[in-house]
């Protein structure tokens, strides 16, 4: 059954004219790679193939694998032996790909070198297959916004402006809805966008830009003043502050173990 599904498929590729109704379409060609598109099954195939490619790395390296996000951890404080180490490690990657049929995106693919600011780069020109890779001091990962100093300045950028929104929300339907009601809207539009990833940046000193939005919008959502103390109206929502959430899942990880 697996057979017929994957074998004696075909495809064809159609591209239509922004300026006419004409339509240009290739010939129907046989699929001699891969899985059909838009399928259940497809998924599911895919993550099967690629499960075993970190096992291509073997060499002082740590690779980590999420659907079909892979990044790799390489450690070293001398120049010349991280160099060598780069330079084993794309080797192994650019030879695990060549027996499994894949090609490396070159244009998605970039090298972020995590240090502090008592310490400088290494000044590297990172290379596969003559394509150099950008270097850059900031990327997302997993929806999470990550810099090479690990200040999480970044991420909090990010989402400010997402959580302004969402107080501009509550303010227009505070009027018109129940408390109960503006407790579900806070935890869909607030809190799910402030605690992803909490654990990673609550320590930050920039999250106190998120503190202070997440006391605005239980002021509003409580008909306070702009001046009020928050420890009241939390408690009477039953809502954690934010340092709170970021203690809790250590405090309850401690007592687990």
């Amino acid at each position: 059954m697996l057979e017929s599904y994957l074998l004696n498929r075909f495809q064809r590729v159609q591209l239509s004219s922004s300026t006419s109704n004409s339509k240009i379409t290739s010939r129907w060609t046989i699929v001699k790679q891969g899985v059909p598109q838009g399928s259940v099954l497809g998924p599911l195939l895919f993550l099967l193939y690629i499960n075993d490619s970190p096992n291509a790395v073997l060499y002082n390296a740590t690779p980590i694998l999420f659907t079909d996000d892979t990044s790799i951890l390489i450690t070293g404080q001398n120049v010349s032996k991280f160099q060598d180490n780069l330079n084993v490690i794309f080797g192994q990657i650019s030879e695990g790909f060549q027996e499994n049929c894949l090609s490396l995106n070159i244009n998605k693919t970039y090298f972020m070198q995590f240090s502090n600011k008592f310490l400088n780069n290494f000044d590297l020109n990172l290379t596969y297959e003559n394509n150099y890779i950008s270097t850059v001091t900031e990327a997302k990962f997993l929806g999470i916004h990550i810099n090479n100093t690990l200040t999480w300045q970044t991420h909090i950028e990010k989402i400010v402006p997402k959580l302004c929104s969402a107080c501009f929300a509550m303010r227009s339907v505070k009027l018109f809805v129940s408390q109960q009601l503006l407790r579900i809207i806070y935890f869909s539009y607030f809190h799910s966008i402030m605690s992803y990833s909490l654990i990673f940046w609550g320590h930050s000193p920039h999250s106190v830009r998120v503190f202070r939005l997440q006391k605005k919008i239980i002021r509003i959502m409580t008909g306070s003043r702009s001046r009020d103390s928050c420890r009241t109206l939390f408690f009477s929502l039953k809502i954690l502050p934010l340092p709170s959430l970021y203690i809790f899942p250590h405090v309850e990880h401690y007592f687990s173990v």
